[in-house]
Formats: structure tokens, sequence, C-alpha cells
């Protein structure tokens, strides 16, 4: 039973990795230890620990808690994750199926970097056409796109502060914006800043952020709230340094 439980709390900290909301995954934990014999479940999850223990029909009980560290959005992950927990619920998995199941979910095959960085460059250069930029203003924007998702990747390696990368990020929106109407590219800045900025709002934090709240978890829905204000205000931050600092507040 300890060592089945174990694996429940691996499927849970990596789907709060994956980006799943909170509701979800203390349903997901709760269920697989009911249906791996637990008499009672008692789960509290928030974006940063997971606490639960399971009291068996024997009188054991067990308790484990886990930080949380990483954080990110792998939808493609959490879908077989929930297959696998699902599987796990109906047809009562061993424990060396669930280890093989888990390590082939941890080592499938993920999109590869250059497609982030061509995915990078399509939405910056589609926002500023919507935004009403012209054709040239799209193209310097998705060159600056691919720009953005380097930084990106340069700061996930120097710090694990994911607001920081956002931050980084704005500057280097900024910077070469600018540095392309001084060279004569592009007539305003503009367009071409906002149109890289959508690629940074937190648009799926807020959103399971709302999730949480209106599911009654409430300091998970606090937290992640929270993360994406830091997240806005890290943006404004960057773009109003780069100015300040280079002159060029009108």
């Amino acid at each position: 039973m300890r060592r089945l439980f174990g694996y429940a709390m691996d499927i849970g900290e990596k789907m709060l990795v994956c980006g799943a909301e909170v509701h979800r995954v203390e349903e997901t934990v709760s269920r697989i230890g009911y249906a791996l014999g637990a008499q009672r479940v008692d789960v509290f999850i928030i974006t940063s620990s997971m606490v639960v223990t399971i009291h068996t029909p024997d009188g054991e009980t067990y308790t484990q808690t886990r930080r949380v560290t990483a954080s990110g959005f792998d939808f493609e992950r959490l879908h077989y994750l929930n297959h696998l927990s699902r599987e796990i619920c109906a047809h009562q998995l061993t424990s060396q199926e669930i280890e093989q199941r888990l390590h082939a979910i941890d080592t499938c095959k993920r999109f590869p970097l250059w497609a982030e960085f061509v995915s990078y460059a399509v939405i910056a250069g589609a926002f500023t056409l919507f935004f009403g930029g012209g054709v040239t203003e799209a193209v310097v924007s998705m060159l600056i796109g691919v720009a953005v998702r380097c930084g990106l990747w340069g700061a996930d390696r120097l710090v694990s502060n994911k607001i920081f990368g956002k931050f980084l990020a704005t500057v280097i929106i900024t910077l070469l914006a600018y540095l392309m109407v001084s060279l004569g590219g592009i007539p305003t800045v503009d367009k071409v800043i906002i149109g890289n900025i959508m690629t940074l709002i937190p648009g799926i934090g807020l959103t399971n952020a709302m999730r949480d709240l209106f599911t009654g978890d409430s300091i998970a829905g606090i937290l992640r709230t929270t993360e994406a204000a830091l997240t806005a205000l890290a943006i404004a931050a960057g773009y109003y340094l780069v100015t300040i600092i280079g002159g060029l507040v009108v």
C-alpha cells in the first residue's frame, strides 16, 4: 500500500507541474487512493505543496508531503496522466505496470525546441497584424519573437524564477523594438511591442486561478492570482526600465 501510495503522489505532483488546476489534482489523488483500497483519503494541495493522508482498512495511516518547485504547462503529458489515473481506478494496475506507465510518460516525445521558436514568431507576428501593424512590423515582430524565446530559454537556465524570465524577455522586446525604429526598419514601436508582449501574458495561469477560486480552493486561487499579477508587473517593469534608461519616455 505504501508503494502504491507513492505512485498516487507521483501522479498528482506531475499533474500539478504540468499545469492542472488544484481541484483536479486533489480529486485524482483521492480517487486513486480509494481505488487502491484506502478507507479514507485526506488531501490538501496548493500550487507549491502537497499533503496527503491515507487511512487503510487495517487501521494503518500513511502521510506524505511533497514540495513542488517546478511549474509550467504541458497539456499532452497532462492528458497521459489523466488517462493513467483512470486506468488505475478502472483496472487495478499493479505497481510494476504503474511504474512502467509513469516512465513512459516521463520519456515521451516532446515538442522540439525549434517548434517553440517558430510558435513564438508566428504568434508575435499575428498579434502585431491584429493590433493594426503592417507587414513590415509583423516581420520584425516575428524576428523579435525568436529572440524572446531565446531570452526565456537562457533565463530558465540561470534562475528558476519564471517571473524574472518574463521581465528579461520584456527588456529584450523593448530594446530590439526601439533599435529597429532607430535603424529605420519600422515607423513606431507600439504594435511590435504589444504583439510580442502578448506571448508573455499569463492567460492560462489567470484562468486556472479563477477556476480554483470558483471551486472553493481559495488559497491556491489567491496564490495563482498573485503570481499572475506579479508577472504582469514584471512585464510592465521591463518595458518601463528600458524606456527610462534609454530616455525614450515621451
